[in-house]
């Protein structure tokens, strides 16, 4: 098997009829369409110029579509670019210009804009040129072969203190990071994940679609959240990925109860830290402690609650396997015991690759082999974080 994250994924598909996305409105896409349609949009990206290595640039609206269209890159040997729906045409022209994109996929209102030659159209509904090509290639496709160490994806941080940079995500940062998060909460065939978050940053996407999928799982694939539609799903879901605004959100519904909950076995919260008062409302109300995590886009998640223990509110627990977390002094590098607040750094196997053409950033970010956050914390006498 080669590195190809997509292979990873391929292997674990307990049968081809198996439902991968479920829509609000019932309809279904199994793992074997997926496989078809990934194929045929693949043959696509290669038609239009695509190499292994090139960047596939995509702004578009959450869709099933939008999913096959990840899937396709990693199948073309591409690398990943998703783009914030919101962003504006300046920054759209910035991003474009950084990562030079073989290929852009927007939505054809912003086609003409984008100042590129090789743009495709795909809205929200999926329609577009980019489906209307795939429609009339073929389902069958040879996979490119990937190192673990090629890139999968590039992800823009939000640059608050500068110009945006690119993550470098490679197929190991991606695999590793979703096969120790599936192990970590018990992920499995079984499990049914309402999927309420955007399609563009690392927690709607390397996230919840890659775990979900390495576990050979379903999800209830919804636009965007909306906490009514979200209680009307609840109790065909067994797992749900949040950011703590979908928690304080639900509690703010009246229909929120031990019984819409009941087939639920995990809540899970990151993006921004979770308030105390919010896991201890909600552990009221429906009887289930939100397990909160800690990740960035350099590096997917690095810490968790644990799924079987006490889950501290405040805390984001522990380093998961196989990731190593130290705090130090910001100013000295100086490795701090527990109890003492300092910058969060990271080393392990889902630590990104560097920053896209910024090899002084990428170096000047690491302190002896370690991923230098920025983020403060502590660890305290028993470990959590």
């Amino acid at each position: 098997m080669s590195g190809n994250l997509f292979d990873l994924i391929r292997s674990r598909v307990p049968s081809p009829d198996k439902v991968l996305l479920e829509l609000a409105d019932g309809r279904q896409l199994s793992y074997s369409d997926a496989l078809a349609w990934s194929g045929r949009l693949a043959n696509i990206l290669v038609l239009r110029g695509v190499e292994p290595g090139d960047r596939v640039a995509a702004q578009v609206e959450k869709s099933p579509e939008a999913l096959i269209l990840y899937l396709a890159v990693l199948r073309a040997g591409a690398v990943y670019l998703p783009l914030n729906t919101a962003y504006t045409l300046a920054e759209l022209e910035y991003f474009l210009s950084d990562a030079e994109p073989k290929v852009v996929v927007c939505d054809p209102n912003k086609a003409q804009k984008c100042g590129v030659a090789a743009v495709e159209t795909l809205d929200a509904a999926g329609r577009g040129s980019l489906g209307a090509a795939a429609a009339g290639a073929p389902a069958d496709f040879a996979d490119v072969p990937r190192k673990q160490t090629d890139l999968a994806a590039i992800l823009y941080t939000s640059g608050t203190t500068g110009r945006s940079k690119g993550a470098m995500m490679t197929h190991r940062n991606l695999a590793s990071n979703a096969a120790t998060l599936a192990r970590a909460w018990h992920f499995s065939g079984r499990d049914v994940l309402l999927h309420a978050l955007p399609m563009y940053h690392t927690h709607g996407l390397f996230l919840a679609t890659n775990v979900t999928m390495i576990a050979g799982g379903s999800m209830l694939f919804l636009p965007r959240f909306d906490a009514g539609e979200v209680l009307r799903l609840l109790p065909r879901a067994t797992a749900m990925m949040g950011v703590p605004t979908f928690y304080v959100r639900l509690l703010q519904h009246p229909d929120l109860d031990r019984a819409r909950c009941a087939h639920m076995r995990l809540f899970i919260s990151g993006s921004a830290p979770l308030l105390a008062e919010t896991q201890r409302e909600f552990l009221a109300r429906t009887g289930h402690a939100i397990l909160e995590r800690y990740g960035m886009t350099e590096t997917g998640m690095n810490t968790s609650n644990p799924y079987d223990g006490e889950r501290i509110a405040g805390s984001v627990g522990f380093p998961l396997s196989g990731v190593e977390l130290r705090i130090a002094d910001p100013a000295t590098g100086k490795v701090l015991p527990p109890g003492e607040v300092g910058v969060i750094e990271i080393r392990g196997p889902n630590v990104f690759a560097g920053y896209w053409r910024m090899p002084e950033k990428t170096a000047a970010e690491f302190r002896d082999g370690f991923f230098v956050s920025g983020d403060l914390g502590k660890i305290d006498a028993r470990g959590y974080v």
